[in-house]
């Protein structure tokens, strides 16, 4: 999903919509003008339009739909729908998307016909720009640079994120001719953007705020992105100007790159235009400027000192363009605050919310702890979401975040995988685990931060784009203040929409949300006995980490797992809870077992008596749990050897016997033979606690039911349930309905070709699908070695468009094929569902259970890891 805005702005000659002025109207000679190949299909049409918009659920009347293919999807599908919601006309590159009756112009390529306009009104009306790139601080900077032109010029400014070379494109459908100036915004995210930016917008100046590590998958590293970034120096005239960090060494060696003349701000003594004595309060930024012997006091009312740099380069623009400094001056205290850049809002209980929520960079992370270690507070809160796009430098990035976070504040939120990273780096550094918090949803994130607001407590919260940490914030606000006014991503297409970026094209979408929800239910059900959530095979296949903290937070209290490996993984990521080995551990597994903490299922005396060497040898103690035999005949102590085994353990040093366990094999079925056989399990457990009882020897914690025992059996609560499949919220058998539990797992993938077959073409290998009428056929990148079952039986249909598509040929490694010959419109890119819903249709685990003959829980614990899962 591109962070790229949906509709060029509704702007006035001013910039940002202002009822006085005229609004901006594209004009269909210059658009044909730029794109000399133009075709206009359709009825005839004004031929001026309000603005450019590419997501139809945004179209208004008058608007020009641009239909955009992207990686992700293709625009022209859509074409019927945007002219529906009154587009005046659509613009596309396939005639035959366009409905009867929609006017609309057709180019080769819409992107570039967007951009040759762009290029053509920026030539034609000739403003002068000023082009401004970083990895961070672009959008402030570009905010007080305008202002202050302002004061003397008509200026456009690309508002809000039209940063990107598509943002800018249709940006450009604001630009007026009485624009003078245009400050715009660059930012990229591969080589070669700022090349395409520049065609668009030739720059008379060019700012480079700050290099570092971003888009790292694209650059490779740091160096790469100040490649790309100082792209933009090698396009000013002689005449224009250069303005460089002079903090930034990276920046300052990109001077060479300019024909302009340079100039630098910064700090550093010798930056020509220096901040010197910066101090942050609540109510902004205030130092003193140095120029060429000039001195000034500025003042910003944004917070943090790196709003020092962007108003010494706003001071520096002013010059070029021939502002009066003190004018400049005059208009950087006036500016207005910028969604999601730090913004001070009123939060719940009398706190303030630094919302700094548009996007992170290490960077930009960094410099919002500093600036939250400048403010006067109590209590100091940070909630930080992921950085994304950092490769293989992600893990250390985030540590650093982390060590950094330990320094500054006294509580400490996290959202999402990778910021986990924040959260142990933090712990290591030395702060109180208990002050830290591991959450995967931006629910959980402020909920988890509510608890500790109050009058005297600020919170900052960050992350990138891709957590949505702007929904942390808008569940923190405090009452009266409307999110819709104060927050990023707040139209209609970002909140309708979730940005999934897997590594492969088939994924896992997890519901965390789903699962605590499912986990509370549990939890009440269980009543007074404790809750053990199962997380065997990496959860059932839903991720193990996530779903542990979901779990802990919504009710559960210990975690139970198969293997000392699964355990190894909790502890990794810090989960401190309880958690029981339930299989079986070898001896030689002991030492690790005792080092982690576990607890351990035991059921011989030798693996016992191995497990209590191990504990002593560490000096310590190791807790078992008691597995009886009570009829299933997998693991346990035979009924009548428990009262022996217990004493004998209870006789061994370093061992604690602190539970006492079975296992029901038959609770699932409802049948009167089901019910027979769990009764008579029960009867048997029964007896041993009663002897176990008589003789003083009980353990503390008794347990029995899993999913089918807590729904079924009132009888076997005990101390403690250990629910499994329920948590995920698939039923444990056919006979034991889950109501009000949410299936948590969606398995998806993209079409990667569309085939057009004749009659008597074939599929796959071996030739065993063979087409009998004229057919289409899709390829799906997923298969077998996904987990996606090839024999003897596998899925029988998919969803492709919300309609069923039948597998056809051989399920292969890799790749499965589907017939959408009676799917219309499909085609490369489509989201395809495994499991899941899809428009009205619903494909659930339990019915492919049913095609291939096999339980729920082997179809989704049977999903490989290499599919990637989404929280």
């Amino acid at each position: 999903m591109s962070a790229s805005p949906a509709c060029s702005p509704r702007v006035g000659r001013h910039g940002p919509a202002d009822a006085e002025f005229e609004p901006a109207m594209i004009l269909l000679d210059d658009f044909a003008a730029a794109n000399p190949a133009l075709e206009v299909m359709g009825p005839p049409h004004s031929g001026r339009y309000a603005r450019f918009c590419f997501d139809s659920r945004l179209v208004e009347a008058g608007d020009l739909f641009v239909a955009v293919r992207t990686q992700r999807g293709d625009g022209h599908r859509f074409v019927a729908d945007a002219f529906s919601r009154g587009a005046d006309v659509v613009l596309v590159d396939d005639p035959a998307a366009v409905p009867d009756g929609c006017p609309a112009l057709v180019v080769e390529d819409t992107v570039a016909a967007m951009e040759r306009y762009g290029a053509h009104v920026v030539r034609t009306w000739r403003p002068r720009v000023v082009a401004i790139t970083g990895t961070v601080g672009k959008t402030g900077t570009k905010e007080l640079v305008a202002d202050v032109l302002a004061t003397r010029f008509e200026v456009f400014r690309t508002p809000a994120n039209y940063s990107g070379r598509f943002g800018l494109a249709v940006a450009l459908g604001g630009l007026r001719p009485e624009h003078e100036v245009a400050v715009v915004e660059m930012a990229t995210g591969h080589f070669g953007e700022i090349d395409a930016m520049c065609a668009m917008a030739p720059p008379e100046v060019g700012v480079v705020t700050a290099v570092d590590a971003a888009h790292l998958v694209a650059f490779g590293d740091v160096d790469g992105v100040a490649r790309e970034k100082g792209a933009l120096l090698a396009h000013l005239p002689p005449d224009g100007l250069a303005v460089l960090a002079a903090d930034d060494p990276r920046v300052l060696g990109l001077a060479e790159r300019s024909a302009a003349p340079v100039v630098t701000f910064g700090t550093a003594v010798d930056a020509r235009y220096r901040a010197e004595h910066i101090s942050v309060d609540p109510d902004g930024t205030t130092f003193r400027s140095q120029v060429d012997g000039w001195t000034g006091d500025v003042s910003v009312p944004w917070l943090g000192a790196h709003s020092g740099s962007a108003a010494l380069i706003a001071l520096a623009v002013a010059d070029h363009f021939g502002i009066d400094r003190t004018v400049a001056v005059e208009a950087i205290a006036e500016v207005t605050h910028v969604p999601g850049r730090l913004r001070p809002l009123r939060g719940v209980a009398g706190s303030t919310i630094l919302d700094d929520t548009y996007n992170a960079a290490p960077r930009s992370v960094h410099a919002g702890l500093a600036t939250l270690a400048l403010l006067p507070a109590g209590t100091r809160m940070a909630v930080l979401g992921e950085m994304a796009e950092l490769a293989g430098e992600s893990e250390a990035l985030h540590r650093e975040v982390g060590r950094h976070a330990a320094e500054v504040v006294d509580y400490l939120v996290t959202q999402g995988s990778a910021a986990a990273w924040i959260a142990d780096a933090a712990v290591r550094a030395g702060m109180a685990a208990d002050r830290v918090a591991i959450t995967f949803t931006p629910e959980d994130a402020a909920d988890e931060a509510a608890g500790r607001l109050g009058p005297d407590v600020t919170v900052l919260v960050k992350g990138s784009a891709v957590a949505r940490m702007e929904r942390v914030v808008e569940r923190m606000l405090a009452d009266g203040q409307e999110a819709g006014d104060l927050l990023v991503r707040q139209d209609r297409a970002w909140q309708s929409i979730r940005i999934v970026r897997p590594g492969r094209p088939t994924w896992l979408e997890i519901d965390l949300a789903a699962i605590g929800a499912n986990v509370s239910a549990l939890a009440e059900r269980a009543g007074a006995a404790e809750t053990m959530v199962v997380l065997k095979a990496d959860a059932y296949g839903h991720g193990a980490v996530p779903v542990a903290h979901t779990a802990l937070r919504y009710g559960a209290t210990r975690l139970g797992v198969a293997c000392v490996p699964e355990a190894r993984a909790l502890r990794d990521a810090g989960i401190r809870a309880p958690v029981l080995v339930l299989g079986h551990t070898p001896g030689w597994q002991g030492r690790e077992a005792v080092g982690l903490d576990l607890a351990l299922a035991v059921f011989d005396p030798d693996t016992a008596l191995e497990l209590g060497r191990a504990a002593r040898a560490l000096d310590s103690t190791v807790t078992v749990h008691v597995k009886v035999d009570t009829g299933m005949h997998r693991l346990g102590v035979p009924p009548g050897d428990v009262p022996g085994f217990v004493a004998e353990l209870q006789r061994v040093d370093g061992l604690e016997v602190g539970g006492l366990f079975t296992h029901f094999a038959c609770a699932d079925e409802r049948s009167p033979a089901g019910v027979a056989a769990t009764d008579r399990q029960m009867a048997v457990f029964l007896e041993v606690i009663a002897e176990l009882k008589a003789d003083g020897a009980l353990p503390p914690l008794v347990h029995a039911s899993n999913s089918a025992g807590l729904l079924c059996r009132e009888d076997a609560l005990f101390d403690l349930v250990r629910p499994g499949i329920a948590v995920y919220g698939l039923p444990p058998g056919p006979d034991v309905p889950v109501p009000g539990l949410r299936p948590a797992l969606a398995w998806k993938a993209q079409i990667a070709q569309v085939h057009d077959l004749a009659v008597g073409e074939s599929v796959g290998y071996g030739h065993l699908w063979t087409a009998e009428r004229p057919s289409r056929v899709a390829t799906v990148p997923v298969g077998y070695a996904d987990g996606l079952r090839r024999a003897p039986s596998t899925w029988q249909y998919v969803l492709v468009r919300g309609r069923r598509a039948p597998l056809v040929g051989r399920v292969s490694m890799d790749q499965i094929s589907i017939d959408v010959t009676d799917v219309e419109g499909t085609q490369r890119g489509d989201e395809v569902v495994l499991i899941g819903r899809q428009g009205a249709e619903e494909l659930p685990a339990t019915l492919v259970a049913e095609w291939i003959g096999t339980s729920c829980y082997e179809v989704v614990a049977g999903i490989l890891a290499r599919v990637p899962r989404v929280n």
